[in-house]
Protein backbone atom coordinates (compact mmCIF):
# COMPACT_ATOMS: atom_id res chain seq x y z
CA UNK A 1 0.00 0.00 0.00
CA UNK A 2 1.47 3.21 -0.97
CA UNK A 3 -0.01 6.57 -0.58
CA UNK A 4 0.81 9.86 -1.83
CA UNK A 5 1.51 12.54 0.19
CA UNK A 6 3.07 16.22 -0.65
CA UNK A 7 5.91 18.27 1.15
CA UNK A 8 3.26 19.90 3.64
CA UNK A 9 1.31 17.33 4.16
CA UNK A 10 4.27 14.70 5.28
CA UNK A 11 5.84 18.14 7.75
CA UNK A 12 2.01 18.82 8.91
CA UNK A 13 1.85 15.30 10.27
CA UNK A 14 5.57 15.23 11.09
CA UNK A 15 5.15 18.24 13.18
CA UNK A 16 1.71 16.98 14.43
CA UNK A 17 3.47 13.49 15.98
CA UNK A 18 6.86 13.98 16.60
CA UNK A 19 8.29 17.09 19.28
CA UNK A 20 12.46 17.23 19.68
CA UNK A 21 13.07 14.66 17.83
CA UNK A 22 10.67 12.10 19.80
CA UNK A 23 6.90 10.43 18.85
CA UNK A 24 4.90 9.97 22.13
CA UNK A 25 2.05 8.46 20.15
CA UNK A 26 1.44 6.61 16.69
CA UNK A 27 -0.99 7.72 14.81
CA UNK A 28 -4.24 5.94 14.08
CA UNK A 29 -5.20 6.41 10.60
CA UNK A 30 -3.26 4.56 8.04
CA UNK A 31 -2.09 7.44 5.73
CA UNK A 32 -0.55 9.03 8.72
CA UNK A 33 1.30 5.77 9.93
CA UNK A 34 2.73 5.76 6.71
CA UNK A 35 3.96 9.40 6.59
CA UNK A 36 5.19 8.80 10.06
CA UNK A 37 7.22 5.71 8.73
CA UNK A 38 8.84 7.65 5.81
CA UNK A 39 10.59 9.47 9.27
CA UNK A 40 11.69 6.32 10.31
CA UNK A 41 13.15 4.71 7.06
CA UNK A 42 15.66 8.09 7.05
CA UNK A 43 17.06 6.77 9.93
CA UNK A 44 18.61 3.67 7.92
CA UNK A 45 20.99 3.96 5.59
CA UNK A 46 20.06 1.63 2.10
CA UNK A 47 22.71 -1.20 1.51
CA UNK A 48 23.46 -2.17 5.48
CA UNK A 49 21.79 -5.34 6.77
CA UNK A 50 20.78 -4.18 10.51
CA UNK A 51 20.02 -6.90 13.31
CA UNK A 52 17.14 -6.75 14.96
CA UNK A 53 18.76 -5.23 18.56
CA UNK A 54 20.22 -2.55 16.25
CA UNK A 55 16.91 -1.84 14.37
CA UNK A 56 14.91 -1.72 17.37
CA UNK A 57 17.81 0.60 19.06
CA UNK A 58 17.45 3.26 15.57
CA UNK A 59 13.77 3.05 16.72
CA UNK A 60 13.59 3.17 20.22
CA UNK A 61 15.73 6.60 20.26
CA UNK A 62 12.44 8.08 18.26
CA UNK A 63 9.65 6.26 19.59
CA UNK A 64 9.63 3.76 22.69
CA UNK A 65 7.27 1.04 21.47
CA UNK A 66 9.75 -0.01 18.54
CA UNK A 67 8.24 -3.57 17.77
CA UNK A 68 5.54 -1.46 16.71
CA UNK A 69 7.07 0.38 14.05
CA UNK A 70 9.48 -2.29 13.27
CA UNK A 71 6.05 -4.77 12.47
CA UNK A 72 4.82 -1.73 9.82
CA UNK A 73 7.95 -1.33 8.62
CA UNK A 74 7.93 -4.71 7.68
CA UNK A 75 4.28 -5.02 6.88
CA UNK A 76 4.36 -2.21 4.47
CA UNK A 77 7.78 -3.63 2.99
CA UNK A 78 9.56 -0.49 3.65
CA UNK A 79 12.38 -3.06 5.22
CA UNK A 80 12.92 -6.75 4.66
CA UNK A 81 13.63 -9.36 6.85
CA UNK A 82 15.43 -12.61 6.41
CA UNK A 83 12.90 -15.51 7.65
CA UNK A 84 14.54 -16.05 10.80
CA UNK A 85 13.85 -12.31 11.52
CA UNK A 86 17.18 -11.79 12.68
CA UNK A 87 18.30 -9.23 9.83
CA UNK A 88 16.75 -6.37 8.48
CA UNK A 89 17.63 -3.78 4.93
CA UNK A 90 15.73 -1.83 3.42
CA UNK A 91 13.57 -2.45 0.99
CA UNK A 92 15.34 -1.25 -2.25
CA UNK A 93 12.18 -1.01 -4.47
CA UNK A 94 10.24 0.64 -2.07
CA UNK A 95 9.90 4.33 -2.41
CA UNK A 96 8.31 6.33 0.66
Amino acid sequence: MIYKYSKEEQEKVFNNFIKEGKMRVFPSKERKKYIILSYFIKLFESDVVYTEKQVNEIIKNVYADFATIRRYLVDYKILSRTNDCKHYWIEKLQKI
